[in-house]
C-alpha cells in the first residue's frame, strides 16, 4: 500500500492527472528528497510492473484513482518500497485468500505435497504453483518471477 501512496503523492501534490517522467522523478528525488534519482527510477519501474502506472512516450499515467489515495501528513516512503515483492509470498497469499485459510496452513500443505507426493524433490515454489492450479487460483503473472527465483537459487 505504501508504494501506491508514494506513487500517488506527486500527482496529488502537483494536481495533475499525468506527469512527465522527469517531473515524477524530480518530485521524489529533488522536491521531497525521499530518495535519489536512481531510486526514483527503480520505484517507477516497480510501479509499472505492479500495474500502478503506465509510461507512454515519457508520460507517467496512473492506472488507479489517485484522488482516493490519502497521503498522510509527514509521509515518507520506507526502504521496502524499492524492493520487488516476493512472488512466492504473493502466491501463498493468493491461495490463502481464495481458500479462506491462513498462509501457514497453505505453506504446510505445500510442504506436505512436496515431501509426500514427490519424495522431497519438489521445491516449495513449484508446490505452490501446483496448489494454485488445484484451487483455481490465477498465477500466470507470477510464473516468470517464480522461475527466475528458482534459477537464482
Amino acid at each position: 500500500m505504501s508504494l501506491q501512496i508514494t506513487v500517488a503523492a506527486p500527482f496529488r501534490h502537483l494536481h495533475k492527472g499525468q506527469l512527465q517522467r522527469s517531473e515524477f522523478v524530480y518530485y521524489l528525488a529533488i522536491d521531497r528528497m525521499w530518495m535519489n534519482r536512481d531510486q526514483a527510477g527503480v520505484l517507477l519501474d516497480l510501479a509499472v510492473e505492479q500495474g500502478l502506472v503506465e509510461v507512454r512516450n515519457g508520460v507517467v499515467v496512473p492506472l488507479f484513482p489517485v484522488g482516493e489515495v490519502t497521503v498522510p501528513l509527514g509521509y515518507r516512503p520506507g526502504p521496502d518500497d524499492l524492493e520487488r515483492p516476493d512472488p512466492e509470498r504473493l502466491l501463498l497469499a493468493r491461495i490463502a485468500g481464495a481458500t479462506g485459510r491462513e498462509q501457514r496452513e497453505v505453506a504446510a500443505e505445500a510442504n506436505r505435497l512436496a515431501a509426500e507426493g514427490f519424495d522431497g524433490q519438489l521445491r516449495s515454489k513449484a508446490a505452490l504453483v501446483l496448489l494454485a492450479r488445484r484451487y483455481g487460483v490465477p498465477f500466470d503473472d507470477l510464473l516468470a518471477p517464480l522461475r527466475d527465483a528458482l534459477i537464482s537459487e
